[in-house]
């Protein structure tokens, strides 16, 4: 058993194992499977957004958790093709700080065949700076991807760690080394009329406010 485990965790800080394992990965996730990555945050677990068994097979393995997760992606253009209008400050956030920790929510457009469980119309939309995730994200298209651990337990900050958690349920996981900085990303809400925080985290609101001003917190100051 632990030598099977030990063939699903990839050490992506060596390029052959690197090569393999994103390969492996891009595989599993155009499967259905999930898979474990790193991002420049925590590492996340995946699975395709448009294949709503692996989205909740995703759900299951965090312990059954039906909010939905917040989709990665691999390159800004992709934004486009997910949303039915993109508010000016949405851009403005996504050209200051993608590929990066913020996580903008916005309105999906209605034609997407994607059900990542109660999102009320919305979408949590990233595009991370981490060199491996890019690398899954651009073959793989948008995922669905959420802290890898299960509810209630601390956020891996390493594959090993994810896989300790996760076990059996994901098919591969990528390793690259302890999470460079573990503080989860600001998720910012742009389907108001006034851009607001709903979480702080790496990005700090001075910076925000920067880029987009008018740009409110939590508190909704």
């Amino acid at each position: 058993m632990a030598d099977w485990l030990l063939v699903m965790l990839y050490d992506c800080r060596s390029p052959a194992d690197r090569d393999r394992g994103i390969a492996a990965a891009i595989e599993a996730v155009k499967n259905g499977e999930l898979v474990v990555l790193p991002t420049d945050t925590v590492y996340g677990i995946g699975a395709d957004a448009f294949t709503p068994y692996a989205v909740k097979a995703l759900a299951d393995a965090k312990g059954g958790s039906r909010q939905a997760p917040p989709v990665l992606i691999g390159s800004r253009h992709t934004l486009d093709g997910l949303v039915f209008s993109l508010p000016r400050s949405a851009r403005e956030l996504v050209e200051a700080f993608w590929p990066g920790a913020l996580t903008i929510v916005v309105e999906h457009s209605p034609s997407l065949a994607w059900d990542l469980g109660d999102s009320s119309g919305t979408v949590a939309v990233r595009m991370p700076l981490h060199p491996v995730a890019l690398e899954v994200l651009r073959e793989t298209g948008p995922m669905a991807v959420a802290s890898a651990n299960k509810v209630g337990q601390p956020a891996a900050v390493t594959a090993e760690e994810a896989r300790d958690q996760l076990g059996y349920s994901v098919r591969a996981y990528l390793e690259a080394g302890p999470a460079p900085d573990p503080v989860p990303s600001t998720i910012v809400d742009l389907t108001g009329e006034v851009p607001r925080v709903l979480r702080q985290g790496a990005v700090p609101l001075e910076k925000l406010r920067d880029v987009v001003p008018e740009i409110l917190d939590e508190r909704g100051v």
